[in-house]
């Protein structure tokens, strides 16, 4: 696991959409895993200016989202659809069909999106960020890690984070279909994005502290290749 401080929230987001580049830069049909959320979005706004200038394309990049809310369209502006065409897939050559996103509340929806990853060779580098109680896509403090893409009921805690894009916590879905912990670990390379003094537990707790499901993070401990990027703020403690 590797750990690195940048002085700003931008900058650690923007080393992530370096990472990002390179791998495209190394394997022209690259598979992306992508997130969503605020953290995300410096990353792929350097990620778009790079395919501008004609440093990177998209052409023959696949790519598969780490979740969405069950029961929203996605049309609506704050569907996670929504959310990666504003801000990366509708200013970049990603081809429609190469394109994916998790859709539906049963088993089978979660089996199928799966089997569209295996069939697309794995991911090769998945994006991550982190909720202030340790989640990683919608994977919620659990008893047992969760393997594959499964729906999944928000805590209370996730709804309140998430309020802010809503006009009102009663307005947030309590279901999101997301990936497992195992298709997350599965990916070859990880680059989870923490900024924000809120987030400086979760990242010392999944840097140093028990491989736990209480802390779905952690298990990226054991991932052979983990990249955790912060700003100065969520980084406080880790100081020694």
């Amino acid at each position: 696991m590797e750990f690195h401080v940048y002085e700003s929230a931008r900058a650690a987001c923007e080393a992530a959409g370096m990472l990002i580049a390179a791998q495209i830069t190394r394997k022209g049909d690259s598979v992306l895993g992508l997130a969503t959320g605020s953290t995300p979005v410096p990353a792929y706004e350097k990620l778009v200016q790079w395919y501008q200038k004609g440093v990177i394309d998209f052409d023959r990049i696949r790519t598969f989202n780490l979740d969405e809310y069950v029961g929203i369209d996605h049309k609506n502006p704050l569907s996670y659809h929504a959310f990666m065409q504003e801000h990366l897939f509708s200013k970049v050559n990603l081809r429609p069909e190469n394109v994916h996103l998790p859709s539906g509340h049963s088993a089978a929806a979660g089996k199928a999106y799966d089997d569209a990853i295996r069939a697309a060779g794995g991911i090769d580098i998945q994006l991550l960020g982190i909720g202030r109680n340790g989640h990683i896509g919608f994977n919620e403090p659990a008893k047992e890690f969760t393997y594959g893409t499964h729906v999944v009921t928000l805590t209370q805690n996730t709804i309140e984070a998430n309020a802010r894009f809503f006009k009102s916590a009663d307005e947030v879905p309590r279901q999101a279909i997301s990936m497992g912990i195992g298709n997350i670990m599965a990916a070859k390379c990880v680059v989870l994005v923490a900024t924000g003094e809120s987030k400086a537990e979760a990242v010392y707790k999944t840097i140093r502290g028990p491989i736990t499901p209480e802390v779905p993070a952690s298990i990226l401990q054991l991932h052979p290749c983990c990249v955790i990027l912060t700003d100065r703020e969520a980084g406080s403690l880790m100081k020694d």
